[in-house]
C-alpha cells in the first residue's frame, strides 16, 4: 500500500505512518471488511449482504435466519453464507455475532489463505489478541463463547486447534469495528479491517474512519506530514481524561499517555464554572451543580427508556433551571442535558425550544471538539435541521453549511449523508435568498406548505452523533 509503512516502537508496539503529505479529506487508504455480521438484535430488520434497512426483507429458505432486500442481495451474499447456512441449518439456530463472525472469518481465511488481497498489511496471525490482559469475568464469557464456537463449526469444515480459533476471537474482541447502514447513522454490525487495526489511538488525532459504500475509508483531518504517526481516536474526547484512560485501559489494554491526557486539556472546561462579569462561582457550588446534574441524567435516561419523553422535558428543564447559572456552556453534563432536550423537543415538535438547546449545544462542542471532528459535523447538521423546522432559516442555513464543510472532510462527498446534506444546503440557501428578499412572503408561502403537508412526527428520539462516536466495536 503506497500511501503508508508499518513502524515498530517498543511503547506502543506497530502502527501505521504517512508515507507522503495528506491534507483535511484526502483518503489515506480505503478497505473491505475480511468478514461482516448483522447484530444479533437487528437480524431480522438489516439486509445480511449490503447492511441496508428494509422495512420488508426476504428470508433464507434454509437456515430461516439470513435475510436480504431482494434476489440479487442474497446471490452476491450467498459465496459468505453457503457454510454459515449449512452450519445454522445443523446446530438449530444462529448463535451470537461474535461467533457468526469468527466462523466467517474462519472460512475467508481457509478459502483465500492468510493475506486475501494484494493491499493487506498484516495477517490476523499477527494481531494481538489481549486474552492475557483479560478480566476474570470478561474471560468466562470469552470461554463460553468458544464452547459454543466448537459446537457450531462444522465437522466438515477445515479443524482449527483451540489456540487458533482463541486468538480469533481475542482479535476481534479488540479490533472489531461498527458497520452502520447505508445512511451512515445506525450501527447495524460488525466487521474485521486488518488494516484498520494497525492504527494507532489518539485522544485528539489526525484522521477519522468512517465506512462509506461498504468499505471503511481512513480520512485525514487536516495536514499531515510525510513520516508523521497516522492516529484515530478509539474512544470519545468529550469524555474526562481520566475517564478516557480508564476506557482505553480496560477496553483496549494500554495507557494513553497522549498530550491531552498527560496535561489533562481542556478537562477544567468539561468540569467548569460558568463566568459572569469576571465572576465564577465557588468550587464547592460547582460540585454541588455538577452532582446534582449527574443524578437527573440518571433519572432522564431512565424515562427516556420508557419512552415518557414529556418526563423527560420535565427533567431536564428543572436540571437546567437549577444548574444552567452555575455550570459553563462546555459542561459535559449540561451539554448532554442540553442535547437530549433538543431531541426530545424535535420529537414532539417544539420546534423553537429543541432549535435553542441544539445551538447551544454546538457552541459547547465547538470548544471542545477538533474543528474537524464528525460528532461534531453530525450535532450541527442536527440543529441546523431543527432550525430550518422552526422557520428560523438564517441560523439553519448556517449550521447546515457549517455541518457540510465537516462531513466533506469526515465523510467525503459520495458519503450518502454528505449527499443528503448537500441537498439540504441547496434548500436552505434557496430559501434563505426568498427570506432576504420579503421576509412575509417567506413565512406566508412557509405556512401555507406547512398546512398542505404537515410535518410528520419525528422518528424516536437517537442520537445520532453517538453512532459516530462508538465506531469501534467492543462487546459488552
Amino acid at each position: 500500500m503506497e500511501n503508508v509503512t508499518i513502524f515498530n516502537t517498543p511503547e506502543k508496539g506497530r502502527g501505521l505512518k504517512a508515507t507522503k503529505e495528506f491534507w483535511a479529506g484526502d483518503v489515506i487508504f480505503s478497505e473491505p471488511s475480511l468478514a461482516a455480521v448483522v447484530f444479533d438484535s437487528l437480524a431480522e430488520r438489516i439486509c445480511h449482504s449490503c447492511f441496508r434497512r428494509q422495512d420488508k426483507l426476504q428470508r433464507c429458505g434454509q437456515c430461516k435466519f439470513a435475510h436480504y432486500c431482494d434476489r440479487t442481495c442474497q446471490r452476491a451474499g450467498w459465496a459468505e453464507h453457503k457454510q454459515e447456512c449449512g452450519a445454522i441449518k445443523a446446530y438449530g439456530k444462529a448463535p451470537n455475532e461474535n461467533i457468526r463472525l469468527v466462523a466467517r472469518i474462519m472460512w475467508r481465511l481457509d478459502k483465500d489463505g492468510s493475506v486475501v488481497s494484494d493491499m493487506q498489511l498484516t495477517t490476523l496471525d499477527e494481531l494481538e489478541d489481549h486474552i492475557a490482559d483479560m478480566q476474570e469475568d470478561e474471560l468466562k464469557d470469552f470461554k463460553v463463547d468458544i464452547h459454543n464456537f466448537l459446537d457450531y463449526w462444522p465437522r466438515n469444515s477445515k479443524q482449527h486447534t483451540l489456540d487458533v480459533i482463541s486468538h480469533i476471537f481475542g482479535v476481534i474482541n479488540c479490533n472489531g469495528f461498527t458497520v452502520s447502514d447505508q445512511k451512515g447513522l445506525q450501527a447495524v454490525g460488525v466487521g474485521l479491517f486488518p488494516n484498520l487495526c494497525l492504527v494507532n489511538h489518539d485522544c485528539w488525532p489526525n484522521c477519522t474512519v468512517i465506512l462509506n459504500h461498504g468499505k471503511i475509508e481512513l480520512r485525514s483531518l487536516g495536514k499531515i506530514e510525510e513520516g508523521e504517526e497516522l492516529t484515530v481516536a478509539y474512544v470519545d474526547y468529550l469524555n474526562l481524561s481520566e475517564e478516557r484512560q480508564r476506557l482505553l485501559k480496560t477496553q483496549y489494554f494500554f495507557d494513553c499517555t497522549c498530550e491531552h491526557c498527560k496535561n489533562r486539556i481542556k478537562d477544567d472546561l468539561k468540569l467548569g464554572g460558568r463566568e459572569e462579569e469576571g465572576v465564577k462561582p465557588s468550587e464547592e457550588q460547582v460540585k454541588e451543580a455538577t452532582d446534582y446534574c449527574w443524578k437527573m441524567l440518571e433519572k432522564m435516561d431512565e424515562a427516556r427508556l420508557k419512552g415518557d419523553y414529556h418526563e423527560v422535558v420535565k427533567i431536564c428543564r428543572e436540571c437546567i433551571e437549577k444548574t444552567d447559572k452555575v455550570l459553563a456552556e462546555t459542561h459535559i453534563y449540561l451539554l448532554r442535558i442540553w442535547s437530549t432536550l433538543s431531541e426530545v423537543q424535535a420529537y414532539l415538535q417544539y420546534f423553537d425550544d429543541a432549535a435553542e438547546y441544539a445551538r447551544k449545544m454546538v457552541e459547547g462542542y465547538m470548544k471542545l471538539y477538533h474543528p474537524n471532528n464528525a460528532a461534531l459535523g453530525m450535532a450541527a447538521m442536527r440543529a441546523g435541521v431543527t432550525h430550518w423546522q422552526a422557520g428560523l432559516i438564517e441560523v439553519g442555513h448556517g449550521m447546515i453549511c457549517k455541518a457540510y464543510a465537516i462531513l466533506m472532510v469526515t465523510h467525503g462527498p459520495t458519503h450518502p449523508i454528505t449527499k443528503d446534506l448537500e441537498a439540504m444546503r441547496m434548500q436552505t440557501e434557496m430559501e434563505l435568498r426568498m427570506f432576504k428578499q420579503n421576509e412575509y412572503v417567506y413565512h406566508s408561502m412557509r405556512e401555507a406548505a406547512l398546512k398542505n403537508k404537515p410535518m410528520a412526527m419525528m422518528h424516536e428520539p437517537k442520537s445520532v452523533e453517538e453512532g459516530i462516536k462508538n465506531l469501534f466495536h467492543r462487546r459488552k
